[in-house]
C-alpha cells in the first residue's frame, strides 16, 4: 500500500476494555486508523467486509470461532489483509496453527504500545514482526529433524501387492499367478523391493513386511 495514506487497522478481541485501550493509543499514532472493533472471530470477518482494513490486529483466545479459524476465514476473503496475533498466549498448540493459518506477525500482550503500532507499520510494508520469544520457538522447530519416511512408502502399488504375497510364503510363480502377471515381471519387482527396504532377501523382506503391519 502506498505509505502516505492512512494504515486502516481492525481490532478482534473479546475484551472490551483491551479493545478500548488499543483504539486509544493506536488513535495517537500517525498514519494510523482504527477503523473498527470486533468482539468476536465472526463479527471480525462482517466489519472486514465491510471496512476492508489493512492490518487486523487478532485476539487468539475467543469465544465462538476462535483467532486461528477467524484468520483462516478472514485471509480466504482479502489474501491481502495482513494480520497480526495479539495474544497472552505462547503454547505451540495455538502459535503455529495461526501461524499455519497465514497470521502475518505475532505479538504478546506485554508488548509496548510503540512496538505495536511499529508492527502495523512494518505490516503495512510487507515486514513481518515476531516477538522474540516465538521467533525462538520457530526456530528450534525449524532445526528438529524431521522424522525419516518409512521405507515401504517408497514401494509403488503393485510392489506392495507383491510384498504381500511373498511375505505368505508364495513363490515368483504364483505371485505370477495371482497377480496374473510374467514371471519376469515378479523378479523385477522382487529386486525393487529388497533395494528400497534394504533388506538382502525375501526372508528379510518378510520379516520386515510383518513387523510394519504390510502382511496379513
Amino acid at each position: 500500500m502506498e505509505m502516505d495514506k492512512e494504515i486502516k487497522v481492525l481490532l478482534v478481541d473479546d475484551h472490551e476494555m483491551v479493545r478500548i485501550g488499543l483504539a486509544a493509543v493506536l488513535g495517537t499514532e500517525d498514519g494510523i486508523e482504527v477503523v473498527g472493533e470486533a468482539s468476536s472471530g465472526e463479527e471480525g470477518i462482517r466489519l472486514a467486509t465491510e471496512y476492508r482494513p489493512d492490518v487486523v490486529l487478532m485476539d487468539l483466545v475467543m469465544e465462538g470461532m476462535d483467532g486461528i479459524e477467524t484468520t483462516r476465514q478472514l485471509l480466504a476473503l482479502y489474501p491481502d489483509c495482513k494480520v497480526i496475533v495479539l495474544t497472552s498466549y505462547l503454547d505451540d498448540e495455538k502459535m503455529y496453527p495461526v501461524i499455519e493459518a497465514g497470521a502475518f506477525s505475532y505479538l504478546l500482550k506485554t508488548s509496548r504500545a510503540s512496538e505495536i503500532a511499529e508492527a502495523i507499520r512494518a505490516a503495512a510494508r510487507g515486514q513481518s514482526v515476531l516477538e522474540s520469544q516465538v521467533a525462538s520457538k520457530m526456530m528450534n522447530r525449524l532445526r528438529q529433524p524431521k522424522p525419516e519416511t518409512p521405507a515401504y512408502e517408497e514401494l509403488t502399488e503393485r510392489e506392495m501387492d507383491v510384498l504381500r504375497l511373498l511375505a505368505q510364503g508364495k513363490s515368483n510363480q504364483d505371485i505370477a499367478d495371482d497377480l496374473i502377471i510374467g514371471i519376469k515381471t515378479v523378479k523385477f519387482h522382487v529386486t525393487n523391493i529388497l533395494a528400497k527396504l534394504d533388506v538382502d532377501d525375501r526372508t528379510q523382506a518378510a520379516i520386515y513386511a510383518y513387523k510394519n503391519g504390510l502382511a496379513e
